[in-house]
């Protein structure tokens, strides 16, 4: 049964998206309605039965456009006053996916980017946003679609499927700012459960690590220079990235000038074992520190088959090659080091980031919970001796 009442902008304001798009009809004047799509976006149609046929036709979107405006355009284009197939006329379509990402959120969007941020937006558009969305009007995407998109991914891969989700998010935000949806059908996508990991290296997990990277090297000579990233992240806490993609002209004296990581550019201060590593690499013509061996025009590949068999070997196979940046921001709280020094140590920008990182051994924590109760004992030792009442519970 068709939807009828006299159309107003506070009641097209208030139509409400539903599953399945909807077309509300004027009861003031007739062939013009308000379409509904299940993404929330609102747009007025008007129906032309001129030349013995009836003709759906778009006027454009209802956000842009009042009503009286649309009934003048309705009444026009059904008395031929107007042609309603002029853009001029109705006002430029709704753009596809792929066109308003590759015009409009690429020029306005993209180049604010960092690089690293660059290269997975491109493959997450490349290998999941632009193959599912990339043929539908932005009108067109739906909670529904959003939904089903990112459960199929989250099957597979969950952790990419949140970071790919927030980019869908921002692209779909500026599409809304830009007119083309009512609401943001990403939004509120509730992320799927990650791991949290709260390991770091003991000292005898740390004493094999070291004693298995030297006798690999000595296997296998041509392992060197992973191995040296491998030493760097234990005794930096920088990131994978940030080592394997460091450039010579970043090397300074007792510090490293990074020009691009996770937070932005940041200085790395070596101790005196980095410094030794970097220092013992080989100079050549390549701008890169650990230049690739096929092409020393790019970095080292990301390869982590030495890694894997490094842990295998030091059993130590639960360990991710970042927890070494986790054993790192341990080891600096172990010894005492401020929250706000290890931050600047590890390049973030806030302090509770850091807190993700500081995790304290379990010995620690009973070794602590020893101390309160030896303290809390004497102080009850000393109240009886002087004869004072004790609170008991």
């Amino acid at each position: 049964m068709a939807r009828k009442m006299r159309l107003s902008d506070r009641v097209i304001v208030r139509l409400d998206a539903e599953s399945k798009e909807y077309t509300v009809w004027d009861t003031r004047t007739a062939g013009l309605g308000v379409r509904v799509r299940s993404s929330g976006h609102r747009s007025f149609v008007v129906l032309d039965n001129r030349n013995g046929s009836v003709k759906r036709r778009t006027l454009g979107s209802a956000t842009c456009m009042k009503v009286d405006e649309a009934r003048s355009r309705c009444l026009a284009i059904q008395s031929g006053a107007m042609d309603p197939v002029t853009e001029t006329s109705l006002g430029p379509p709704v753009p596809l996916f792929r066109d308003f990402v590759s015009d409009v959120w690429r020029s306005e969007c993209f180049d604010r980017l960092k690089p690293s941020t660059r290269r997975f937006t491109n493959s997450a558009l490349a290998t999941q946003l632009l193959p599912t969305f990339g043929d539908m009007p932005l009108d067109r995407i739906g909670r529904k679609e959003v939904t089903a998109w990112f459960d199929r991914y989250s099957g597979t891969a969950p952790g990419g499927a949140n970071r790919t989700a927030a980019t869908l998010r921002q692209i779909l935000a500026h599409a809304e700012i830009h007119g083309h949806l009512e609401t943001n059908p990403a939004s509120g996508i509730r992320r799927n459960p990650e791991r949290r990991f709260n390991r770091f290296l003991s000292r005898d997990e740390a004493g094999r690590l070291h004693v298995e990277l030297d006798r690999l090297v000595a296997e296998r000579p041509e392992r060197a220079a992973q191995a040296d990233i491998i030493r760097l992240l234990y005794y930096t806490g920088c990131r994978c990235s940030e080592i394997r993609t460091l450039k010579w002209r970043e090397v300074g004296t007792g510090t490293l000038e990074l020009a691009d990581s996770k937070t932005g550019a940041r200085k790395v201060y070596l101790n005196s074992e980095a410094r030794r590593i970097i220092e013992r690499q080989p100079r050549t013509e390549s701008e890169h520190v650990f230049p690739s061996p096929g092409d020393p025009a790019f970095p080292v590949s990301r390869s982590t088959r030495l890694w894997f068999t490094l842990r295998r070997r030091a059993g130590i196979e639960d360990v991710r090659l970042h927890d070494l940046r986790h054993n790192f921001a341990s080891q600096a709280v172990l010894n005492g080091m401020p929250l706000p020094t290890v931050a600047r140590l590890l390049g973030h920008r806030k302090v509770s980031m850091t807190l993700r990182y500081a995790h304290v051994s379990d010995r620690e924590v009973e070794a602590a919970a020893e101390r309160i109760g030896r303290a809390m004992l004497d102080i009850s030792d000393g109240a009886e001796q002087s004869g004072r009442p004790t609170c008991s519970a």
